[in-house]
């Protein structure tokens, strides 16, 4: 007769997890991220490069594009509004249903995508509905990473947190590697193929991720955390009041923060990708530097966004994301002229290390720091708004923005360098007004200080 013996179970931000629940959770947070930065990256790159003249050619060809940049920006200012929603429903009822729901709404608006009509083929109708459901991405969007964050954080050791809440970040570069290798290939297709229907097949293709993300998620526990809170009846009815009362300031804290990290995401991914594909670009017309650009980079981010996680394990959150912050500020100016100069070797590299070193070493620290700064009873609520909120102001019109100022300025390219320079400089003073959260009790309710 065999007798089954207990897991051994690990210490978790003052609760105890066994180590299978932390690898499913860690695997159903990594396929999550995979997908939603998969959709992130295939919308930014056909808005930089195929929605313009599909579905808003009577806008003129830099109309086009800035209309396109617009509806990405769209999703951005829905995402606040999934945050406030979702994450009410995450610190109310449990973080493992929300990951159920965002995941699907999420997945399900990006296939649609695929399905749209074009202008030529329904008017302005396309348009219309691709507005539509760029909003409905938004709102899955907009609590998808926080749910990701919050789950891993409450589930991972609490002196190997930064490392482990940065692992699922690796599905972001996964998904950023689907996203930008299919664009790059599909760049080697004939015009009118790419244009007539083989756009469709990356929005069509997201609903295999759909279907893993939802399996592994409903094999989830609810997080050890949660669990202590509902044990002693600790869950507030309100914790959108909760933040507001007691939250203000690390919200604050979380949106300069992140300004750093998302919008140079966004000014390194898609404006940098518009930058030098328009007529007035370095290289005009052409769609597949940028795609490619992208896949070297997300390999290099892969690997760095795990390692900059595990030094703030070491050093501190706050330390490590303050020169991640200075990096980035002082590569602006040099790395934008470099792009100038029309060798396609240094546009790649200024994106590995735009995107690599200088995002990856605020977004590592950042995985377990969010979580950290907010107590466990409006935990969800609060990284959701950080990050949300963040989103709006720093990445989601970036590239509109910086389109519409790249034709007022004749393509200069100080626009994106000083676009650049300035959010990265807002993270850099925030970190002076940021507690270090480095081994902190996730089960305390009250807010880090």
């Amino acid at each position: 007769m065999t007798t089954r013996t207990k897991s051994p179970q690990i210490e978790a931000g003052g609760a105890v997890v066994e180590p299978e629940q932390l690898r499913r959770a860690t695997l159903a947070s990594s396929v999550g991220s995979a997908l939603e930065y998969y959709d992130f990256y295939i919308y930014g790159l056909a808005s930089a490069l195929i929605f313009g003249p599909l579905f808003f050619s009577p806008l003129g060809e830099s109309g086009a594009v800035i209309a396109s940049f617009a509806t990405y920006g769209v999703g951005f200012a829905a995402r606040p509004f999934g945050g406030v929603v979702f994450g009410y429903i995450g610190d109310r009822f449990g973080r493992k249903m929300v990951l159920i729901l965002t995941i699907g709404l999420m997945g399900m608006a990006s296939f649609a995508i695929g399905l749209l009509p074009t202008f030529e083929q329904a008017g302005m109708l396309g348009a219309v509905l691709l507005v539509a459901l760029r909003i409905l991405q938004g709102l899955g969007a907009g609590a998808e990473q926080a749910g990701a964050t919050t789950l891993i954080s409450e589930v991972a050791p609490r002196r190997r947190r930064g490392f482990f809440a940065s692992l699922p970040f690796v599905g972001i570069q996964l998904g950023t590697l689907l996203g930008a290798g299919t664009f790059a290939l599909m760049a080697l297709a004939d015009k009118e193929v790419l244009q007539g229907w083989l756009w469709r097949v990356p929005f069509l293709a997201s609903v295999i991720l759909i279907v893993i993300a939802v399996f592994i998620r409903l094999r989830l526990k609810e997080t050890p955390v949660f669990q202590e809170l509902e044990k002693h009846k600790a869950v507030v009815k309100n914790p959108v009041g909760q933040i507001w009362k007691h939250s203000k300031k690390n919200v604050l804290v979380g949106i300069g923060l992140r300004m750093g990290e998302n919008g140079n995401s966004s000014v390194y991914s898609a404006l940098l990708v518009s930058f030098i594909s328009l007529p007035a670009g370095v290289f005009p017309g052409d769609k597949f530097i940028g795609p490619t650009g992208l896949l070297i980079a997300a390999g290099c981010a892969a690997v760095m966004v795990v390692t900059f996680g595990a030094l703030s394990d070491r050093f501190g959150r706050v330390p490590v994301y303050r020169y991640g912050a200075l990096f980035q500020a002082v590569i602006a100016l040099p790395a934008f002229y470099l792009v100038t100069l029309g060798n396609v070797t240094l546009v790649w590299a200024v994106m590995a290390v735009g995107i690599a070193l200088g995002v990856q070493s605020m977004l590592g620290p950042q995985c377990a720091l969010l979580p950290e700064l907010f107590g466990s009873q409006h935990r969800f609520t609060g990284v959701a708004l950080s990050r949300e909120l963040s989103a709006v102001l720093a990445g989601g019109f970036a590239p509109m923005i910086g389109v519409a100022l790249l034709a007022a300025t004749n393509h200069s390219w100080l626009v994106p360098a000083l676009y650049s320079l300035v959010l990265a400089a807002i993270s850099f003073v925030t970190t002076f007004f940021t507690p270090e959260t480095n081994g902190r009790d996730l089960v305390l309710v009250e807010d880090a200080k």
